[in-house]
């Protein structure tokens, strides 16, 4: 597994859909439900259909390509973490113990060319791209002085978005309100629409994801990291770190976000749920 680092994280408010297209919402994966009722953790039910209109190679591909450009982009000012720099090192540590868990919420991940880069950045902000492409930016490493429980709380965070293929789900709404109807009946009779990246693929890096997105990425992340052995009371003590940076104005990490008191009570609401994981992981 190739592991390498960096950073930016993204969330969006809800888009407005076509009458016709909101049926959509209501679709989940096959066995979704199952899944839910007999697996060990956070339950937040199925993928959204709307990644359906997406092709997850087109988005994946786009994501590997854009990622390539910010690394070489980063290399160039000399602000892109070397192998040996010690964050760098503790960054590929989290990650190696936190991928294997991930294949669970989304088979495609076992094939994921995961990397893991820093870029040195005041920006308290973190990222993962499908396909698996992490980064930190060091400002949220060095302004909030997390932990490593703290590190893969926000990781984890990160790494569900892409195993959840938000991005997916918000291109295939946004392609579904610009072309409306007439993409949903093509939908309906053929499946994936490939074209849809090509008219939203260049939107990866600035994506938001809705508050629905943030919340199910809070449990998810939290899930993944208590499997990993890491404290996922840590996702508390994140947010609270979260809230008193906010002084002058949100971080970029938490403009978008729920506000930091409505996810710290869901946090602590499931923590019944990923503690048993997390005291299991630790025995090992």
């Amino acid at each position: 597994m190739k592991i390498v680092v960096k950073g930016m994280c993204r969330v969006a408010k809800a888009a407005c859909v076509p009458s016709g297209i909101l049926a959509l919402a209501l679709l989940v994966l096959p066995g979704a439900a199952s899944l839910a009722q007999t697996r060990e953790g956070v339950d937040v039910g199925g993928n959204s259909a709307f990644s359906k209109l997406v092709s997850a190679d087109q988005v994946e591909r786009s994501a590997a390509q854009q990622y390539a450009q910010l690394l070489s982009q980063a290399n160039g000012k000399g602000a892109l973490g070397s192998k040996d720099d010690p964050q760098v090192v503790r960054l590929r540590t989290i990650a190696r113990k936190i991928i294997p868990f991930a294949v669970e919420w989304n088979p495609r991940a076992k094939d994921w060319r995961w990397e893991v880069n820093l870029l040195g950045s005041s920006q308290v902000n973190a990222f993962c791209m499908p396909g698996g492409k992490i980064a930190f930016y060091s400002g949220i490493l060095q302004k909030l002085k997390l932990s490593d429980d703290e590190v893969a709380m926000v990781m984890g965070h990160e790494i569900a978005h892409a195993l959840r293929e938000h991005a997916r789900e918000r291109m295939g709404k946004n392609a579904a309100t610009g072309i409306g109807a007439n993409l949903l009946s093509q939908v309906l009779g053929l499946g994936q629409v490939g074209q849809t990246v090509t008219n939203y693929g260049a939107q990866l890096l600035t994506l938001e994801f809705s508050r629905s997105d943030e919340s199910e990425a809070d449990l998810v992340g939290m899930e993944l990291a208590a499997r990993a052995g890491y404290n996922p009371r840590a996702g508390v003590t994140l947010w609270q770190k979260m809230g008193a940076a906010n002084g002058s104005g949100p971080p970029q990490w938490l403009s978008t976000h729920p506000s930091g008191s409505s996810r710290i009570a869901e946090i602590e609401a499931n923590l019944p749920k990923v503690m048993p994981l997390y005291e299991r992981a630790k025995r090992r």
